[in-house]
């Protein structure tokens, strides 16, 4: 995949951080292909990128309007279609990692025709895939996994694939989520696989290789969210992994968007994950935690690390504020 660069990024009035962390995603790991961001007001994020409309981005060379937010059922809000409309009209094609098709709205569709423009519709796969086999196949996976969803198993995958390729190591990073593939500019948006195909896609994403690479998969959802853990299930069966990350953020005190449901103890979720894993690879371990660190201070973020590891017996790092090395170090045991 390949989309007209550099991109502006739409935030609208999203209410936190967390519901524009595409956007982030693209701020942080691609910052040279970003000319600024577009927000409205009340808007409750900020990439941190330069504040500009739609149309002084179309005047610094925007080639596309990334809708770059997440919210519970992937819609398109209606007071939104004003800007997606205007930026077709600028001269920009739109990319949406939300469920809905940028097609399906028709002031939209009608100004792509008019104008020429290209919509594409990120989560939505452009191929089919079968079932799942399960069969053991060659090169190595690991995959990263959360206490939660958005907690940072994107950032870990990446940062442990960045490491490995410094390293010289034979690696790739597998996107499975939207923001994944606007980074990576190739991957499946897993959540939008029929429930069925979801172990099969995972197997297409992450196929046989030599036996020194390694396949760092970004996970997807969490095992203990009531909304995301059948995603999250056959993610984990496809992928095959030899090795998990298990990714925490130590402030949460419960799911995203769940208060009534806590946080999983971090053992129950150490164990449930390797026991479920293990259907398609019983040799599955964990080699490490990541821990987003982001929201405390580095001092106590250290000392709950230090914690971590000495109760876990696991290497425990952010991988983001001192990088994943020794994660890496422990995946090359394998």
């Amino acid at each position: 995949m390949e989309l007209r660069k550099p991109y502006a990024l739409y935030l609208g009035d999203v209410p936190d951080q967390l519901a524009a962390k595409t956007a982030d995603g693209v701020a942080d790991w691609r910052p040279e292909w970003c000319v600024g961001q577009v927000r409205l007001p009340g808007c409750g994020a900020d990439c941190g990128l330069t504040d500009m409309t739609v149309t002084e981005a179309a005047a610094k060379g925007a080639g596309t309007l990334v809708i770059g937010v997440v919210n519970q059922g992937g819609f398109l809000p209606e007071h939104w279609i004003a800007d997606v409309v205007a930026a077709i009209e600028a001269g920009m094609d739109v990319a949406s990692g939300l469920h809905a098709r940028l097609e399906s709205f028709p002031a939209v569709k009608a100004a792509a025709e008019k104008h020429g423009r290209t919509l594409h519709n990120l989560r939505h796969p452009t191929r089919e895939f079968g079932t799942g086999r399960g069969e053991k196949r060659a090169g190595k996976r690991v995959l990263t996994v959360g206490m939660d969803c958005s907690i940072g198993k994107k950032y870990a995958a990446l940062a442990i694939a960045k490491n490995m390729q410094e390293r010289g190591l034979k690696a790739d990073f597998r996107a499975t989520g939207q923001t994944g593939v606007l980074i990576a500019e190739r991957g499946i948006a897993i959540d939008a696989i029929v429930s069925d195909f979801i172990a099969g896609a995972a197997e297409w994403l992450s196929p046989a290789n030599d036996p020194d690479h390694w396949d760092v998969v970004e996970g997807q959802g969490s095992l203990f969210h009531a909304a995301y853990a059948g995603v999250t299930l056959g993610l984990m069966h496809g992928s095959q992994p030899d090795a998990l990350v298990l990714c925490h953020e130590p402030t949460r005190t419960h799911m995203r968007n769940l208060p009534h449901m806590p946080i999983p103890r971090m053992e129950d979720a150490l164990e449930q994950y390797v026991a479920l894993a293990k259907l398609t690879n019983p040799n599955v371990r964990f080699a490490g935690i990541s821990v987003n660190t982001s929201q405390v201070s580095a001092a106590e973020g250290d000392k709950l690390m230090a914690d971590i590891e000495e109760r876990y017996s696991l290497v425990t790092v952010d991988p983001i504020r001192q990088g994943p090395g020794r994660i890496v170090d422990e995946l090359l045991k394998i």
